[in-house]
């Protein structure tokens, strides 16, 4: 499979280096990578730990948090429940779900229920609190270049990401023995939110589809973030920039009896915000394609009940 041409973009180099390097990868691809994010290395090998200790856990024990009714919002997800739009098999993973902690009383606290830890694991709440801290300051910089990119102001998200409903989602998809025919670990899908930050996991296995129709392997170097445009973010740009699909294929046969985990950062606008296309990326060559407007938890909801998380 043939490996995409993104390069790492230092989150260090010039603002406006960022920005034209992002933007070009962005636009191109819907995918970029970044180095110097500034997440602590020390702080991301005690979550990778404490992720595979969780999912170590017998089935009954991870099941204690899995809350019906919240889409997955908060806690345990068990294996087999996620389902990619349009997919006929689940896939093969299951998961755990970090928020953001609202104060009692927040004018938002009905959608964005509180957190869930479990009990049998040391560090687990001030390891996961601090990486979703962490991953949020590093994904405001991002949209700061995203932005400029736009012809926004810098700033021009930080109203928007406030009180955000960003998930912080620990993945583990098991060793593969005997997979239902036509299941695979995730199946081709495009994410939901704004923008995605992923640390790259140890075992291979993330492709986007280009758009030429063919797969390509992201393959990020150690310690980098793959960023990835979400679907809010293709809509409020009217596509300019891309919500590209991608998937989780199988291992090959002699990686099947390994574990492979991933961390991706899923960065929301908050739930009331109103997803209307920006006006510079509306031309006459490019209409728009949602004159109507959309808040975010509305567009989350719907999303949730295709990808089989609501009913």
């Amino acid at each position: 499979m043939p490996t995409t041409a993104l390069q790492p973009v230092s989150l260090d180099a010039g603002q406006a280096e960022v920005t034209a390097a992002l933007g070009a990868s962005l636009r191109r691809f819907g995918f970029a990578m970044v180095c110097d994010h500034g997440i602590d290395p020390v702080l991301i090998a005690r979550g990778w730990e404490l992720t595979a200790q969780f999912f170590a856990l017998p089935t009954e024990e991870k099941q204690r948090y899995f809350l019906p009714g919240q889409g997955g919002a908060r806690g345990y997800t068990p294996f087999g429940t996620e389902i990619a739009k349009g997919a006929e098999r689940h896939d093969l993973k299951e998961f755990w779900h970090v928020g953001r902690d609202l104060p009692p009383g927040h004018r938002l606290e009905a959608g964005m229920p509180p957190n869930v830890w479990p009990d049998q694991i040391a560090g687990f709440e001030e390891t996961f609190t601090r990486l979703y801290a962490a991953f949020d300051r590093a994904g405001s910089v991002i949209l700061s270049c995203i932005a400029l990119d736009l012809g926004l102001d810098a700033h021009w998200f930080d109203s928007a990401i406030a009180d955000g409903n960003s998930v912080l989602r620990l993945l583990h998809y098991p060793p593969i023995a005997d997979a239902p025919a036509g299941a695979i670990r995730a199946g081709a899908h495009g994410d939901i939110n704004l923008i995605t930050l992923l640390l790259g996991a140890e075992e291979a296995g993330l492709e986007l589809l280009d758009k030429n129709g063919e797969w390509l392997t992201v393959d990020p170097p150690k310690g980098a973030l793959v960023v990835n445009i979400g679907d809010m973010l293709e809509r409020l740009t009217n596509h300019v920039m891309p919500s590209t699909v991608h998937r989780v294929r199988n291992p090959d046969p002699a990686r099947a009896a390994f574990s492979r985990y991933s961390m991706p950062f899923f960065l929301h606008p908050r739930s009331d915000f109103s997803i209307a296309t920006l006006p510079q990326c509306i031309t006459p060559e490019r209409a728009d394609r949602y004159p109507d407007a959309i808040t975010a938890d509305a567009f989350l909801q719907e999303r949730l009940r295709e990808i089989g998380l609501k009913k």
